[in-house]
């Protein structure tokens, strides 16, 4: 995956994930999907997680990555990405190749996700409905002005 996938848009950016495979799921206090070496996705926040359309007219699981309950995910493990995009209202939607599709909404107390890479980007949804994003672009113009 290249970094010219990452994309801005007026209401969302579209993260540069697609075709990245979840290898390995984690779990403590929040799930973490390790993309490939690439990329990782971090939940803390309760998200849900549904089957069938991206309407979510398909069976859906709301799951709390703080209680530890996320049995349901771990039907990510070896799915594919199709579609990955971060809202500007902090709200995170991806879609995988086995029909699951997971939506993490913003937080008004804390960071609700973050997603690292691949490259140097990270996006990281503020608490209250923000969106935050680095690029590896901007830490080398960092460096050149500091």
């Amino acid at each position: 995956m290249n970094e010219s996938a990452f994309a801005e848009l007026a209401d969302r950016w579209v993260l540069g994930l697609r075709g990245l495979d979840v290898t390995k799921i984690s779990v403590d206090y929040q799930l973490s999907l390790l993309l490939g070496s690439d990329a990782c996705v971090v939940l803390e926040a309760p998200f849900q997680l549904s089957w069938g359309s991206a309407a979510g007219d398909g069976p859906q699981d709301m799951l709390d990555p703080g209680q530890q309950d996320v049995a349901a995910a771990l039907a990510l493990f070896g799915a594919t990405i199709l579609s990955a995009v971060a809202f500007k209202t902090g709200v995170l939607r991806l879609v995988f190749d086995n029909g699951l599709h997971l939506n993490c909404r913003a937080n008004p107390s804390f960071e609700a996700w973050q997603v690292a890479g691949p490259g140097d980007w990270r996006f990281v949804s503020l608490p209250g409905g923000d969106l935050a994003v680095w690029s590896g672009a901007e830490s080398a113009e960092e460096s050149e002005a500091g």
